[in-house]
């Protein structure tokens, strides 16, 4: 069976021209356009990778307005399109306005059709190696998922990943401990859709967000009449949870009267509801998280020993975005392909600066700074490439290294760099040599020397 022709869709208004066009390409399934609703209609059902553009279209033949409005719609609707615009209206100028548009390339009329058709299947090809890219850069986020929601490629994480997977299948209380914005919540989740609660309800409530005389009724529920606005008996998230998961952030914000309720839960599996004083048995699992120090919260008085041992049957430590090499360019390359097709398509992908830039930064404020950052920068940004100034992002100086041994100075940076480049080559061999500047054989030795995963 013969392979599918590449499409090519040409929208001129010259009759003469569009014959002589469609005979020029054999090789091509070529589709023709007189104006711009017929073009943009075509564009939308055909989905061309190259489209040449007259810009001189009725009702402004002789001008170029309504080419300039057709090739602003094409950017608008599939801003990966081919443009190769031609104008015999001031062409020059024309054909830089409509670069600055977004345009791929221009040709002068009269036509040469062999010239043209050298522009064409250049960006047919260029087009075919962006949407590999594109599919390769995908495949590469898919790859570095864990828990089905999770993207990274650091060995710690990698190690917090198989930990949870390891515990989601029992009953024990799990407490993840790490700084805000390190992903606790996504983690949680990823531990209820690993377990065998997957088709109970995963319910979330901060603790530290709500009201201390709310925080009893939110977790407990309550009756009706239980209190001045209690027109009608509630459930609380404990209750909602029964049969999945309950995932309390920032636990340690729980005052301790309400300590002793929830240790009471924990170890008889009931709970009562504000003002009633029946007992209802309830099959909810816990996932409890903190930034905070616990143990020295236990030593202060502020939080029950009891509880904690009760909530922290197995303790999982969450490394900050700094502490994973790598792993930002990669977050950042997938927060970018979700907002731009969601906000701004037009925006393609980060430049060389900003990449840099993101690998040197130490995100205090951790995957949640960069995502907010990212979201920002596809936004504001009106270029093809976000760079580091979109991010408002500068590289900083590289700080003097504090080992003093060389041997140990030299593994450390080495480690890190190749962990860089695997990160931004969505771990293509191949191309994390090139940016490396070493051969492949080279790079495998180093990987095994350093106990590194590609």
């Amino acid at each position: 069976m013969a392979p599918d022709k590449p499409k090519l869709l040409i929208v001129e208004d010259d009759a003469g021209l569009q014959a002589q066009l469609k005979w020029a390409w054999p090789d091509f399934e070529v589709y023709i356009a007189g104006d711009r609703a017929s073009a943009i209609a075509l564009l939308r059902a055909e989905e061309p990778p190259v489209v040449t553009l007259d810009l001189g279209l009725p009702p402004d033949p002789d001008g170029t307005s309504e080419g300039f409005a057709v090739l602003d719609e094409i950017m608008a609707i599939k801003p990966d399109t081919k443009v190769i615009v031609a104008s015999g209206h001031g062409a020059r100028e024309s054909a830089l306005q409509a670069i600055a548009k977004g345009a791929y390339d221009f040709y002068q009329k009269p036509v040469d059709i062999e010239a043209l058709g050298l522009i064409v299947r250049r960006a047919l090809q260029l087009s075919k190696i962006e949407s590999e890219n594109r599919q390769l850069a995908a495949r590469g986020s898919e790859d570095n998922r864990v828990l089905g929601r999770m993207i990274t490629a650091a060995p710690e994480m990698l190690k917090v990943a198989r930990t949870i997977e390891r515990v989601a299948n029992t009953n024990v209380s799990v407490m993840l401990l790490g700084a805000s914005g390190t992903g606790k919540e996504l983690l949680a989740r990823g531990l209820h859709d690993a377990s065998d609660r997957t088709g109970g309800a995963f319910v979330a409530i901060n603790c530290a967000a709500i009201p201390e005389n709310l925080l009893e009724s939110e977790l407990f529920g309550h009756e009706k009449g239980a209190f001045t606005g209690a027109v009608k008996t509630t459930e609380g998230k404990i209750e909602l949870a029964d049969g999945g998961t309950l995932f309390l952030d920032e636990v340690g914000d729980i005052p301790l009267p309400l300590q002793v309720k929830l240790l009471r839960f924990l170890q008889e599996r009931v709970i009562e509801r504000v003002g009633s004083r029946k007992s209802i048995p309830v099959d909810t699992r816990i996932v409890c998280a903190t930034h905070q120090d616990l143990e020295a919260m236990i030593t202060d008085g502020r939080f029950r020993e009891d509880l904690f041992y009760r909530l922290a049957e197995i303790v999982v430590k969450i490394p900050s975005l700094a502490e994973r090499p790598g792993d930002a360019a990669l977050l950042a390359k997938a927060f970018l392909a979700r907002f731009a097709k969601e906000m701004n398509p037009a925006v393609k992908g980060f430049a060389p600066d900003a990449l840099a830039a993101i690998d040197s930064w130490g995100w205090p404020g951790n995957v949640r700074e960069l995502e907010n950052r990212v979201k920002r920068a596809v936004i504001m940004t009106e270029a093809k490439l976000v760079g580091a100034a979109d991010l408002d992002l500068v590289a900083p100086e590289a700080e003097g290294c504090q080992v003093l041994n060389l041997k140990t100075a030299r593994e450390a940076a080495d480690r890190k760099v190749i962990r860089h480049a695997l990160a931004r080559s969505e771990g293509n061999i191949s191309n994390t040599a090139k940016l490396l500047g070493i051969s492949r054989p080279t790079l495998y030795d180093l990987l095994k020397q350093y106990d590194l995963q590609a």
